[in-house]
């Protein structure tokens, strides 16, 4: 949890519900409050011209959600939307910037996360220049498994589906399962079930 929930609600914060689906805030809309999901999972997309859609992250409980717009006069550059039932905390940007204030503290993690985010892009934007899929679905593993404990081979359980990976690479999703089945051959992972094991 990047800001404790007692704190957000002491600060003003309330909780609202999303079903499947559910828009959180659309492109072009503007950043006037502060969210952080309680429990669910939460994409960020944009579509092209063509209408296919674009995953820029995904979120879990715990995460905040377009933070950094806050700290700018400038509207969403993408879609929040919730993949399953989600429970938001959001409070109002006035009182998130005079909570930073306050909270030294805060103001320090809400730092590291903009930083863990910023090195996702970097890292994704370098994978964007190669045409290789392996290297791009080896890149968004390696980045994924970084930040859990399980060191060893074939430990970690990549959390994406195929199509999320495919989004998320710029890669079309029948070219994800393809490089998958590769790898798996060349013993760069193990698929179980239909999880895959990093």
């Amino acid at each position: 949890m990047v800001i404790h929930q007692q704190i957000l609600e002491y600060a003003g914060a309330v909780i609202r519900n999303y079903i499947p689906s559910e828009t959180i805030f659309t492109q072009g809309e503007s950043a006037n409050y502060y969210f952080q999901i309680v429990s669910g999972n939460v994409k960020m997309n944009i579509y092209d011209e063509s209408g296919k859609e674009s995953i820029q992250h995904l979120l879990q409980d715990g995460d905040c959600i377009g933070e950094s717009l806050l700290f700018m006069d400038r509207s969403y550059p993408m879609n929040a939307v919730a993949l399953n039932s989600c429970e938001v905390l959001s409070l109002t940007k006035q009182k998130f910037l005079a909570l930073l204030e306050e909270k030294p503290k805060v103001c320090f993690e809400m730092n590291k996360v903009l930083s863990q985010k910023l090195y996702f892009k970097q890292i994704m934007a370098q994978n964007m220049c190669s045409q290789s899929p392996t290297v791009k679905l080896k890149t968004l593993m390696d980045y994924m498994k970084s930040f859990e404990c399980p060191k060893k081979r074939f430990t970690f359980q990549i959390p994406l589906t195929r199509q999320q990976m495919a989004n998320l690479t710029g890669l079309c999703v029948e070219t994800v399962i393809r490089t998958l089945k590769k790898m798996e051959r060349d013993g760069k992972l193990l698929i179980e079930n239909g999880k895959i094991l990093y």
